[in-house]
C-alpha cells in the first residue's frame, strides 16, 4: 500500500512537472523541468513494477539536479535549496526500508532481501555535502574597508546646531544625517541598553488604509523631543525621561482615498525677533494628512493663531481640482530666510484631475504666500493671484528638501505625474522636471538648475529621497556638492552650485516597445556611483520549493521584460528595481569628515499591466487607497494592475538577497562593501533567523564614534554597523517594525539613540506606537 502510494505521488509531481516544464520550455526556458517531470513519471512507473531501477533512477535524478542546480546558481545555499529540498527529502523516503523492500528480491531458499539503498545514498551524501559547503559560502558579499583618514576635520555640517541636537529632519538643514557624538562608538556599542520607553498611543485603526506607517524622526532642541504621529498628532517629550510634555491632536480625520497615512516629522522654528518665553516664540509646524499646515507653540502645544488662519494654512489653496485624500503633505517642510517651504504628495494613478505639485513658500510668520514654483509652468513664481490656479497634475514633491542658505538654494526631489505609467500629453515643462533634483532660489523661487535622473518616466522612479549636502575634497579642492540617491539605485553626486556631476554621469540605451500611443526614451541616465542591481533572468527567479519557483519561471518568461526600463505593457512588464526603489525617503547617511556614505539598497522586482479603460469596473464603496492592485487613473485611457513581484506563496519570485548594507567613498565614487542585512525573523510562521538579506524601508545616520544606526528592514530589529566595514555590531529587538530613521542626542553628558516603531502597512510589519531610546549602561 505504501508502495503504491508514494508511486501515485511521483506520478502527480512527475504531471505537474512535465506539464508546467512544457509550457516552459515553449516560453524559452530551461528543459530541466520537463526532463525531471518525465523522469519522475519513469520512476513511478518502475515502482509500480516494484523495479529497483527505480531507485537508480531516481539516484540520478538527484545528482542530475545538483548538478543543473550548481550550473545555474553557482554554491549558493538559499538558491540551490529550493531546487533540490523535496527531490533529496523524497530520496530519503525511497531509502527506507518498507519502500525498498518490495522492489528487492527473493533467494533460492525463500529469504527476501530489500534492495540496495546504495545509489540513493550516494546521491544523498553529495547532495547534503554540497548543501554543507554551500552553507559556509556568501557569493552576494563584497567585503572591504571605507577610508578611515579625516579629510576634513571641520567639515561644514549645516547650521549652527548643537552637537548633542537633532534640529531637522536629516539633523540639519544638509540632511546628512550625521552626528559629531561620539560618546556611543564602536567598542562600547555593544552594551546599549533602553533607557526609556514611550507608547503615543495613535495606533493603526481597522478603517485605516493599507499604508497606515510610523516613519517619523523625531526633532530634538533643547531638553525637548518633538514628533508626529500617523494620524497627525504633535507630541513633546521630555528628552531624558520620555515623559510627556503636550500632545496635540489635528483631528485630521479618516479617508479611504488617502493613499498614505503617515507623518515623517515637524518643523522647529525659533523666532529671531521674538522675546524669549514669550506665547509662540518657539514653534512647530505640523503637515497633516488632510492637507492644511499647523502653527503650534513649542512649549505648550497651543495653535499659534497669528500664523495663516487662526493657526492654520489650507495647503489646497488655488488647486485646479480638489478631491478629498488625493493630496496632503506627508515630509516636514523646510524653514529658511523667514520662509517655510513645502511640497506636497498627490495621489499616484487615481485622475488625471489631480491636484498641481506645486511647491511654495509662504511667510513663516504670517502664511502670506511669498513665491510658488509650479513646474507644469516654472517660469513664473510670483503668488499666484486671485482666483487663478496651479497647472492641473503637475509632477509633485513629497520627500523631504535640503538647502544651502551660503548659496541661497534649496534642493527639491521631484516625482512625476499622474498617471506614473503613461507618458501621453506631457507638456515640455513636465518631461523637463519629472523625476529630477531642482535648485530653487530661495528668495523668488526661480530655477537655478536641473538635474534630471529618468527622461520620460513610465516607472514611477520618482526621487524619493532628501538630497544630502556634503562637501567633497577632490584634487585639493573643497567642491560643494549634493549626494542625491535614487529609485534606480543610482548615487548623483553634483556641485550643488550647478548640478553638474562630480562623479561622472552617462547616458545608456534603453529598450524601447512603448504600447503605440506612447514613446519611450532613446537613452536612460546612469551615475557612475551605482548600487543598481544587474538584470534579472530566469535561474534568479526563486521560490520555496521547485514547484513555486517553476511557477515563477514560467511568470517571469510570460511577462515583458529587457532589463531596467522596460515600458509598460497590456501583457504586464517587470519592473527592476521596483517601486519601493533600490533607495527610498529613508536616502543615505554621508560622513563629512572621511567623505564616505552608507545606505540600504533594497532590491524588490515589481510588476505593472496596463489595463484598458473599458476592462476596470465600477470602483467600490469600501475601496481603500493603495499603491498595490488596481491603479484606476480616472481620466486616462489605462489604469494600471501594480505590485511586488510575487509567487503562488506571496513571498518574492527573485532570489534573495533582497537587502544590503553598504558603504562608499564619496571622493571615488568606489563602493566599498556590501552585506545582507535582515533576517525572515518576522516573514515566516515560524521566527527563523535566518540572515537572507531581506526588504526594507526607511534609512540611517552615522556618527562620528563610527557607528551607523539603522532599523527599516522586515525584521524588528534596530542595529548597529561599523562603518568602516559593515560589519554588525549590536542588535536590539523592536516591539513592532521600525520603518523609521533613528536620530542620536545628549542630554547632559548622556548621549541617547532613539528610534519610533510603529511598522509599515505596505510591507506588513508588525505595527505600534512604540518611542525607545537606548543609552550605555
Amino acid at each position: 500500500m505504501l508502495l503504491t502510494l508514494t508511486a501515485a505521488l511521483f506520478a502527480i509531481i512527475g504531471l505537474v512537472l512535465t506539464g508546467g516544464g512544457g509550457w516552459l520550455l515553449s516560453l524559452g526556458g530551461s528543459p530541466y523541468y520537463l526532463v525531471t517531470g518525465i523522469a519522475f513519471i519513469v520512476t513511478a512507473i518502475l515502482l509500480v513494477r516494484r523495479s529497483s531501477a527505480a531507485l537508480w533512477l531516481y539516484a540520478l535524478i538527484i545528482l542530475g539536479s545538483l548538478g543543473w542546480g550548481i550550473w545555474e546558481v553557482g554554491f549558493d545555499w538559499w538558491q540551490l535549496g529550493p531546487r533540490g529540498g523535496v527531490i533529496v527529502l523524497l530520496g530519503l523516503w525511497l531509502m527506507l526500508p518498507a519502500i525498498r523492500r518490495p522492489l528487492g528480491f527473493a533467494s533460492p531458499t525463500g529469504t527476501s532481501y530489500a534492495a540496495s539503498a546504495l545509489p540513493l545514498a550516494v546521491a544523498v551524501l553529495v547532495a547534503i555535502g554540497v548543501a554543507g559547503f554551500s552553507l559556509t559560502q556568501d557569493p552576494h558579499d563584497m567585503a572591504g574597508d571605507l577610508p578611515t583618514d579625516i579629510v576634513n576635520a571641520t567639515p561644514a555640517l549645516g547650521g549652527n546646531v548643537p552637537a548633542g541636537e537633532w534640529h531637522q529632519y536629516g539633523r540639519t538643514q544638509y540632511g546628512q544625517r550625521y552626528s559629531p557624538l561620539d560618546q556611543i562608538n564602536t567598542d562600547n556599542v555593544s552594551t546599549l541598553k533602553v533607557a526609556w520607553q514611550y507608547q503615543t498611543g495613535d495606533v493603526k485603526l481597522p478603517d485605516d488604509v493599507g499604508e497606515t506607517t510610523y516613519q517619523v524622526t523625531p526633532l530634538k532642541v533643547g531638553d525637548t523631543l518633538y514628533m508626529c504621529t500617523p494620524h497627525n498628532w504633535a507630541i513633546a517629550l521630555d528628552a531624558a525621561t520620555g515623559k510627556e510634555k503636550w500632545k496635540y491632536d489635528s483631528n485630521s480625520g479618516m479617508n479611504p482615498d488617502r493613499q498614505h497615512q503617515t507623518c515623517r516629522g515637524v518643523t522647529y522654528y525659533a523666532d529671531p525677533a521674538a522675546t524669549a518665553g514669550t506665547t509662540c516664540a518657539t514653534r512647530v509646524y505640523l503637515p497633516t494628512s488632510d492637507a492644511r499646515l499647523i502653527a503650534l507653540d513649542a512649549a505648550t502645544g497651543d495653535v499659534c493663531t497669528s500664523f495663516a488662519q487662526n493657526g492654520v494654512l489650507q495647503l489646497e489653496q488655488g488647486m485646479p481640482f480638489n478631491p478629498a485624500g488625493y493630496y496632503y503633505s506627508t515630509s516636514p517642510p523646510v524653514i529658511t530666510d523667514g520662509k517655510i517651504i513645502i511640497g506636497g504628495a498627490v495621489n499616484d494613478n487615481y485622475s488625471t484631475q489631480s491636484q498641481s505639485g506645486v511647491i511654495r513658500a509662504f511667510d513663516v510668520n504670517s502664511g502670506a504666500l511669498v513665491w510658488n514654483w509650479d513646474s507644469g509652468n516654472p517660469d513664473v513664481t510670483t503668488p499666484l493671484p486671485e482666483g487663478q490656479v496651479y497647472t492641473v497634475n503637475s509632477p509633485n514633491s513629497w520627500s523631504v528638501f535640503s538647502y544651502d542658505e551660503a548659496l541661497g538654494l534649496v534642493y527639491i526631489p521631484l516625482g512625476n505625474r499622474v498617471p506614473d505609467q503613461l507618458g501621453m500629453g506631457r507638456s515640455e515643462h513636465v518631461e523637463k522636471y519629472s523625476s529630477s533634483i531642482v535648485a530653487l532660489d530661495i528668495k523668488s523661487g526661480a530655477v537655478r538648475w536641473v538635474r534630471q535622473t529618468v527622461h520620460h518616466d513610465l516607472w514611477d522612479m520618482d526621487v524619493p529621497a532628501q538630497p544630502a549636502l556634503i562637501d567633497i575634497t577632490r584634487e585639493g579642492a573643497t567642491i560643494p556638492a549634493l549626494v542625491g540617491p535614487t529609485k534606480q539605485g543610482d548615487i548623483y553626486v553634483l556641485d550643488r552650485r550647478t548640478g553638474e556631476p562630480i562623479i561622472g554621469v552617462k547616458e545608456i540605451p534603453a529598450p524601447t516597445g512603448a504600447i503605440p500611443e506612447d514613446f519611450t526614451a532613446p537613452t536612460q541616465p546612469i551615475s557612475d556611483l551605482t548600487f543598481s542591481p544587474p538584470p534579472l533572468t530566469e535561474k534568479n527567479m526563486w521560490g520555496i520549493t521547485m514547484f513555486d519557483q517553476l511557477a515563477c519561471r514560467i511568470d517571469f518568461l510570460s511577462m515583458k521584460y529587457e532589463g531596467r526600463y522596460t515600458p509598460p505593457s497590456l501583457e504586464g512588464t517587470i519592473v527592476y528595481p521596483g517601486n519601493f526603489g533600490t533607495f527610498n525617503w529613508g536616502s543615505v547617511a554621508v560622513d563629512p569628515e572621511r567623505q564616505v556614505m552608507f545606505g540600504m539598497p533594497t532590491y524588490l522586482a515589481f510588476t505593472s499591466r496596463l489595463v484598458p479603460r473599458d476592462q476596470i469596473p465600477p470602483k467600490g464603496q469600501d475601496e481603500k487607497g493603495s499603491e498595490q492592485g488596481l491603479n484606476r487613473n480616472d481620466g486616462a485611457p489605462y489604469g494600471v494592475f501594480m505590485g511586488p513581484f510575487l509567487g503562488p506563496l506571496g513571498i518574492p519570485c527573485q532570489a534573495p538577497p533582497w537587502g544590503y548594507v553598504a558603504g562608499a567613498d564619496l571622493a571615488t565614487g568606489k563602493i566599498a562593501y556590501k552585506h545582507k542585512n535582515g533576517t525572515v525573523m518576522d516573514m515566516t510562521p515560524l521566527p527563523l533567523p535566518f540572515k537572507v538579506g531581506v526588504p526594507g524601508i526607511g534609512g540611517p545616520i552615522i556618527t562620528k564614534g563610527g557607528i551607523a544606526f539603522l532599523g527599516a528592514a522586515v525584521d524588528d530589529y534596530l542595529r548597529a554597523y561599523d562603518v568602516t566595514s559593515g560589519n554588525q555590531l549590536w542588535e536590539a529587538r523592536l516591539p513592532a517594525g521600525g520603518q523609521a530613521t533613528p536620530m542620536t542626542y545628549t542630554v547632559g553628558q548622556k548621549q541617547y539613540v532613539l528610534i519610533v516603531a510603529g511598522g509599515h502597512g505596505s510591507v506588513g510589519t508588525k505595527p505600534g506606537d512604540y518611542v525607545i531610546a537606548y543609552t550605555l549602561p
